[in-house]
């Protein structure tokens, strides 16, 4: 199922769009999926920068231990 998704672009542009034939739908489609994949990115970045500020307040022996008992339950 598709939903519709409406823009307003000046004159200048809309005749610009005609003239040079660009497909409106597809290059806002991409347009947004790009958009999209970039800030899930972003989103990801953060979490990662938090985890590995919790992460760093973990000693190391204690990091490693708890993967050791994690190997030895499989």
């Amino acid at each position: 199922m598709t939903e519709l998704v409406s823009v307003r672009v000046d004159k200048e542009t809309k005749a610009l769009i005609n003239k040079l034939g660009i497909n409106v739908s597809e290059t806002v489609r991409k347009a947004l999926q790009e958009e999209i994949r970039r800030r899930r990115e972003e989103e990801l970045t953060e979490g990662l920068k938090k985890a590995k500020l919790i992460l760093s307040k973990v000693p190391d022996h204690d990091i490693v231990r708890a993967v050791r008992e994690a190997r030895d339950r499989r």
